[in-house]
């Protein structure tokens, strides 16, 4: 077998095995971000609201409509009164928590870790697809072909996410007690369209 058809093949394995590597630990570093950001607290999905360690409850507060995420607050008064508070928040506002409306990889840092992944699974199938139009003894075509079966695949599963929830996400249902701000922080003109 030549050496090129097996360093291609090596090295369209290496990518496609990196772009399941990044796609890993691009989520496994975005859910422990979220465990250390909520630590001790507990998520009532019914209710939605946070509940604290002491039995205090952060209700939604705020609802960033372009980074669809949501900012829980509690009761400035009950934090500034609480003895952990030292070891909960500094401000005097009150804890916030942030609670991103959608799932890893649909978050901003998931579709960018995704999109890398899949640029990374493209470039192994351009490398193997060069690879089998140079080489045409059938052992070595059998190997490319079979690669290249498993970088579509690769490329199939990695896509279905960013094709079926596409950057421009619809608008959520109107949630009670919110108040809606745009990317620049600031809320909407009444004659604009909100919730």
């Amino acid at each position: 077998m030549n050496p090129e058809v097996l360093l291609g093949a090596g090295y369209a394995g290496l990518l496609v095995t990196g772009a399941f590597l990044l796609e890993w630990l691009s989520a496994h570093t975005y859910r422990r971000s979220l465990r250390f950001r909520t630590a001790g607290f507990t998520y009532d999905e019914t209710q939605d609201h946070w509940e604290c360690p002491e039995g205090e409850h952060l209700w939604p507060h705020e609802f960033y409509h372009e980074r669809r995420l949501v900012r829980y607050r509690a009761k400035a008064h009950v934090c500034n009164g609480c003895p952990r508070k030292a070891a909960c928040t500094d401000s005097d506002r009150g804890r916030e928590i942030v609670r991103p409306l959608d799932p890893w990889p649909h978050s901003e840092a998931g579709r960018f870790h995704r999109t890398i992944s899949l640029l990374m699974v493209a470039l192994a199938a351009l490398i193997l697809v060069v690879e089998v139009a140079r080489h045409h003894e059938p052992s070595e075509a059998a190997l490319l072909l079979g690669l290249m079966t498993a970088a579509a695949l690769a490329a199939r599963w990695l896509q279905r996410d960013l094709r079926a929830h596409p950057a421009n996400f619809p608008p959520p249902a109107a949630i009670q007690g919110l108040v809606a701000t745009g990317a620049d922080g600031r809320q909407p003109r009444a004659d604009s369209p909100t919730l």
